[in-house]
């Protein structure tokens, strides 16, 4: 094996933790994608005898990366409004790609991925490499050329931001498709009863249908309720999904993607509810890994 090869396994090993960093930095798949090829070229091109630490270097090149991106995402003025949503991750009701868990370790939510969308890219990125990686905040500094104890109070922000918006779906995963089905099956019948059951008083939906069409955020139980029963009319074709590791749905209408839904369900009841309804990246999405 010549050193180019060996360079190259030893950074497949760690593709998969760096597209996870990448994903939980952009909320795209696509995205992390880049930034992690990104690194790669940066590694080919390096000497890579000189790095002691080939993993942390690999981590801060993407983080670096990542961040650059985002940072271009203000420039253009691409800065997600409420209600758009970031890219989800879909699977077959049961059970999650092998390949999607590493990405999805620590629950990471579409709801979670919409809070991480509010924070600056500093504080994204303090948050995303020291709380859910474990990188030190003496490493994570100089990548936003900050003091290390500058670098603790974004973090400090962005956790508290977190933990103040950031809906944790219950855990048993039976649970939630229990609600799901309900809330279905309620919708379709009318059962306005049934639907406020099932709903939290804080409940959230958003519904993200693109820049040429309409993104909506809709608060409250009766909103919500009314906002069920408008589209259980529309003669939408529901397939069960795992979205983000959670229990979700795919709606077709005329054969065709309408909606990816996230439901996050706590405590027995419906939180928060994201829909993406984007048309032009609806048709970026895998489909055939719910065949």
């Amino acid at each position: 094996m010549n050193e180019r090869d060996f360079l190259a396994q030893r950074f497949e090993a760690q593709r998969t933790r760096l597209r996870a960093v990448a994903y939980r930095m952009l909320g795209s798949l696509s995205e992390a994608d880049d930034a992690v090829q990104e690194a790669w070229l940066r590694l080919s091109r390096s000497d890579a005898d000189a790095i002691e630490n080939l993993d942390g270097w690999l981590t801060t090149v993407v983080a670096r990366v990542s961040l650059n991106m985002l940072r271009a995402r203000k420039t253009r003025r691409e800065e997600p409004l409420e209600g758009q949503l970031p890219e989800p991750i879909l699977d077959r009701a049961d059970g999650l790609n092998p390949e999607h868990e590493a990405l999805l370790a620590d629950s990471v939510g579409l709801a979670l991925l919409v809070v991480l969308e509010t924070l600056s890219p500093p504080e994204r990125l303090a948050f995303v490499l020291h709380d859910m990686f474990a990188v030190p905040f003496d490493e994570i500094a100089p990548i936003v050329n900050r003091s290390p104890e500058a670098t603790r109070q974004l973090a400090s922000r962005a956790r508290r931001r977190v933990q103040g918006e950031s809906k944790v779906p219950d855990a048993d995963l039976d649970e939630q498709w229990r609600v799901v089905d309900a809330f279905l099956a309620a919708s379709r019948e009318g059962n306005f009863e049934a639907l406020l059951e099932l709903l939290d008083p804080d409940v959230v939906v958003r519904a993200d249908f693109g820049p040429e069409g309409e993104t909506r955020v809709v608060r409250g139980p009766r909103a919500v309720i009314g906002q069920a029963l408008f589209y259980s009319r529309m003669g939408l074709e529901m397939r069960r999904a795992l979205v983000n590791g959670a229990a979700g749905a795919v709606s077709f209408r005329d054969g065709e993607i309408f909606t990816v839904g996230a439901v996050t369900v706590r405590g027995g009841k419906i939180v928060e509810m994201d829909f993406l309804g984007d048309p032009e990246r609806l048709r970026e999405l895998d489909l055939t890994i719910l065949d």
